[in-house]
């Protein structure tokens, strides 16, 4: 037999052997990825020189996809134009791609027209290691995402060994329990060097899970133990449980940074935090990453690393450090085309390599074979070009636009007024907000003319008086001339505002079903069922 002296080393060195192994694969990994992200950087240096060229061999890939023929239209995309006809919207809730297996073969030179998301992820991992070098480290992501049914592609897809959360976390059927959940083991690994989340509200949500379970949660990470919850499934947790061990030192200083205040709570509890990764944070996320900025996230850079448009990959962030996000249109992921938003009456669509600085456009995609010219209800503002590529920035989603007499209030100056208001309201912060068209309200909008409802979160005031209530409709008044018209003219009746409880666009979130952007416009019945019946003042 062995001596006890050799057994314990035999045994030390298997486990050194055991965790370098799987610290060995990531390293080389990750090499070979950014490897293959330089040289994808390097091509689409090459594609921006010729964008015209490659937005119509891109056309011939997807009209010879759906044909199913060898052959693609011969001519270019003025017949296109004639053939196909501006289309219908795109659908709004386009399905999140599950995640792809990942060939080596797929990392060769050659193969590079296979998958657009592919090519995006490559530039991210890329992007984010040069900005942050310690970024890309082993187990130092944490995601934060709901994925109900089936796993979904985080942003770092092809070097799953970022990631520190085990993935059946994300797909439970409840939102609140697998943000939860996902919290949890994030606050487990304490060398965390980036948190990303697929949207702001959700990071905003699991951080106002910590701000109000953290004694729990603290308990749960000091015993190793998860506890009972609504929504999570039996078989899962017992998945999940099996991942835990007891950490008292690190439940002590969950304890100790949670009792010392939230105002930059993120960079107290992972010091080694780097970067916060969202998916989305222009339209209606905005007012969740402005509040993340000014309180838990203080000091840290958000991140936006993908253009997204009717479930179709169209762009790519290559700034990580920059404050605003904007993004590079990639020539060869979808055919664009783009309608002037300042034409008189109804115009042509133009190209990409014809947009003009500083001007703003509508969206028009081609990216599935099949699903020609679909306007996706974006306007882009160009902000600049990478030699012939726009850089562009999303200004607004026309769906979520005001309009009961033909106004068009769109949502970010809507938002813009109603931030005006509340400075008018002392000690009085907006969580969050919602607005519904008194069409939708059927009978109970009562005899009036048409008006809007604004049902509003607030932190600080727990009413308000009618003076208060009437400030926004003149803030509106004030700021959008046409409005103020049809008020006097009494075509459009006074604005009518709601408080609601606590928590409502939480479990708003929740009933959408499938995570996307918070609607600020709501056109479905059961979720106006929801605000209204949350409503206190």
């Amino acid at each position: 037999m062995l001596p006890a002296v050799a057994v314990a080393a035999v045994a030390a060195v298997a486990v050194a052997v055991a965790v370098a192994v799987p610290a060995l694969r990531h390293r080389l990994v990750r090499s070979a990825l950014r490897r293959a992200g330089g040289r994808y950087r390097r091509r689409l240096e090459a594609l921006s020189s010729d964008v015209r060229l490659n937005q119509e061999r891109r056309l011939r890939r997807l009209l010879r996809a759906g044909t199913g023929t060898g052959t693609g239209t011969a001519g270019g995309w003025e017949e296109f134009q004639q053939r196909h006809p501006l289309g219908q919207p795109c659908r709004e809730e386009a399905p999140e791609d599950a995640v792809p297996p990942l060939w080596l073969w797929a990392l060769l030179p050659g193969c590079w027209d296979c998958d657009p998301r592919l090519q995006g992820s490559l530039l991210y991992l890329d992007a984010l290691g040069t900005a942050f070098p310690r970024a890309l480290s082993r187990r130092g992501t944490a995601l934060l995402h709901w994925t109900p049914g089936c796993p979904r592609a985080p942003a770092g897809w092809p070097l799953p060994t970022l990631y520190c959360t085990p993935a059946a976390a994300g797909t439970v059927p409840s939102r609140a329990a697998a943000l939860r959940l996902q919290l949890l083991f994030a606050l487990r690994q304490r060398e965390l060097h980036v948190l990303e989340a697929g949207l702001a509200a959700e990071l905003h949500d699991a951080l106002v899970a910590l701000r109000t379970e953290w004694p729990q949660l603290a308990r749960e990470l000091a015993l190793g133990r998860l506890s009972p919850q609504p929504g999570l499934p039996e078989e899962v947790q017992r998945q999940l449980q099996a991942l835990l061990a007891p950490d008292a030192a690190r439940a002590a200083e969950l304890r100790a940074e949670c009792a010392r205040g939230f105002e930059g709570i993120l960079q107290r509890l992972w010091p080694q935090l780097e970067v916060v990764v969202v998916r989305m944070v222009h339209g209606s996320e905005r007012l969740y990453c402005n509040s993340l900025l000014q309180a838990e996230c203080q000091g840290l850079p958000f991140y936006c690393p993908f253009y997204q448009a009717a479930g179709a990959l169209l762009g790519v962030n290559l700034w990580p450090a920059e404050p605003e996000p904007r993004f590079l249109l990639c020539p060869d992921w979808a055919f664009c085309e783009f309608l002037p938003c300042l034409a008189n009456k109804e115009p042509q669509t133009v190209l990409l390599d014809e947009l003009w600085e500083g001007r703003e456009y509508r969206l028009v995609v081609t990216a599935q074979p099949g699903e020609y010219r679909c306007r996706t209800g974006e306007v882009l503002k160009v902000t600049g070009f990478h030699k012939q590529c726009p850089v562009v920035e999303p200004v607004r989603r026309e769906s979520q636009t005001l309009s009961v007499r033909g106004e068009d209030i769109p949502e970010e100056q809507f938002c813009q007024s109603l931030c005006r208001t509340l400075r008018t309201w002392p000690g009085a912060r907006l969580i969050d907000y919602a607005c519904v068209e008194s069409s939708l309200l059927g009978d109970f909008s009562g005899p009036c003319a048409p008006h809007y409802e604004v049902f509003m979160e607030l932190q600080g005031l727990r009413d308000l008086s009618e003076g208060q209530r009437y400030k926004l409709d003149q803030c509106l008044q004030e700021d959008f001339p046409i409005y103020k018209s049809f008020r006097f003219k009494g075509s459009i009746g006074p604005l009518r505002l709601h408080l609601v409880r606590p928590g409502t666009f939480t479990r708003l979130r929740e009933a959408l079903g499938s995570p996307r952007p918070m609607p600020r416009v709501l056109h479905q019945e059961q979720l106006l069922q929801l605000v209204q019946g949350s409503i206190i003042s």
